[in-house]
């Protein structure tokens, strides 16, 4: 038994299990998608929260410029550039024989300052968060002093009586493994079977302490959560649960609001936005989404992509069991190139936040993605990690007109031989 039914009793409630089990490329449309209207007053998050998370950005963005150069240019403000493809849908065409009905933009969370990926946006905030809060209680600081003092040997020696735990695939563990390090926290990822050599060996080499798994990444997870239960004091980082890290990708879309007003890119009912997210456990997509929500309301369609061998999200949403099913369960590897996006079991609190926002799911192969890889950088010189083409196959499957955003995930920092044979892959 699955939950309580058998797996014939699931697919006969719900064919496209059937799908999901083959590999085969499935999408899922959301009945249950509702006015934000009518909804707003139910959800456990506000648009205050992502207000608050704003505006302790801004209170660190003297600090993150201060220790991290290469965000001088933006004032210590962690964003990314909103591209036209101008060159890559007509490359989709002649891949897929299927248009892109409107204007396609790539959100380039791949080349976000500090990390490189689409973490960098939740896991720093939440580092920054605890740190702020530690600070204060320890009258190091007030909010309305220059947040630059956080690079002092106070705050570090602070800092270091504090250990930060998460688990991650890879981009999560780089993210508040950097920040972490930097800070003067001790950090400790566990890292999932699936997570890239490179990633381990940088965080090392910011000397971060890093635990490998045999096994998937909830297991990394699980593992990481004991450790730091039983120390008080470690902090985890749970990217299946935190609203901390959720409000600091929510965030994303106060920036992506001003790009698309600098750019002059209409957005409303009769000239929607179609936003497309790379989702594995949920969190980073599911804040982004919620964000997206809050900001435009029904003016914007969300949809997560994810890997055919890990459609986690897609079971937990389509059935409304969410964190109580994986796709183990059914007999799926849960074995990707798209290594950020492989996760078994969906978060819980993601799903049942936006069961009535998110207005469709679909998946896409390994293959596909590997095509996409060459294609981007082929057409638009563009180098992306396997994960982040997900959205790009998103805004072909979905066949809707209005604006297109597919959000990038992670590239930037992938090595050169290592991106080097990605390239290959659909050459053989």
């Amino acid at each position: 038994m699955i939950a309580d039914k058998s797996k014939k009793e699931w697919i006969r409630e719900y064919p496209k299990i059937q799908d999901l089990i083959d590999y085969k490329e499935t999408i899922w449309l959301n009945d249950n998608i509702k006015s934000m209207d009518t909804v707003t007053d139910d959800l456990a998050l506000t648009e205050d929260d992502i207000l608050d998370a704003e505006a302790r950005l801004k209170r660190f963005a003297p600090y993150i410029a201060h220790v991290f150069p290469e965000t001088t240019d933006q004032a210590g403000i962690i964003d990314s550039t909103l591209t036209e493809l101008t060159h890559m849908p007509k490359a989709l065409e002649s891949l897929f024989n299927q248009k892109v009905d409107g204007p396609l933009y790539l959100k380039q969370d791949n080349l976000l300052p500090i990390s490189g990926s689409v973490k960098a946006r939740g896991g720093i905030y939440e580092v920054l968060w605890f740190a702020e809060k530690i600070a204060l209680n320890a009258g190091l600081i007030s909010t309305e002093d220059n947040y630059i003092k956080f690079d002092s040997d106070d705050f570090k020696t602070l800092f270091s009586h504090h250990e930060l735990v998460c688990g991650s695939t890879g981009n999560l563990g780089l993210s508040i493994g950097i920040i972490g390090a930097k800070l003067g926290f001790k950090v400790t990822i566990h890292m999932s079977l699936d997570a890239r050599q490179w990633k381990k060996d940088l965080l090392r080499e910011k000397g971060v302490n890093v635990v490998e798994h045999e096994d998937d990444y909830s297991k990394a997870v699980l593992q990481g959560r004991q450790d730091s239960l039983n120390d008080p004091n470690s902090y985890f980082i749970d990217d299946e649960n935190s609203k901390t890290l959720f409000l600091g990708y929510a965030v994303a879309a106060i920036r992506l609001k001003a790009q698309l007003q600098d750019q002059n890119i209409k957005v409303d009912k009769n000239q929607p936005l179609n936003v497309y997210l790379p989702c594995g456990v949920g969190g980073g997509p599911g804040g982004i989404a919620f964000g997206l929500k809050t900001v435009f309301r029904d003016s914007v369609n969300c949809y997560f992509v994810e890997p055919t061998h890990s459609p986690c999200m897609l079971l937990g949403m389509m059935t409304d069991y969410h964190d109580r099913l994986s796709i183990q369960d059914f007999g799926l590897d849960n074995l990707t190139a798209a290594d950020g996006l492989a996760v078994g079991r969906p978060s819980g609190f993601v799903g049942d936040l936006l069961k009535n926002l998110i207005s469709g799911i679909s998946t896409v192969s390994d293959t596909h993605l590997f095509e996409m890889l060459t294609a981007i950088y082929d057409t638009e010189s563009i180098k992306l990690e396997p994960s982040a083409l997900a959205g790009i196959y998103g805004a072909i499957q979905m066949d809707k007109s209005g604006t297109h955003i597919a959000w990038s995930t992670g590239g930037d920092m992938v090595p050169d031989d290592v991106w080097q044979d990605y390239y290959e892959m659909s050459k053989n």
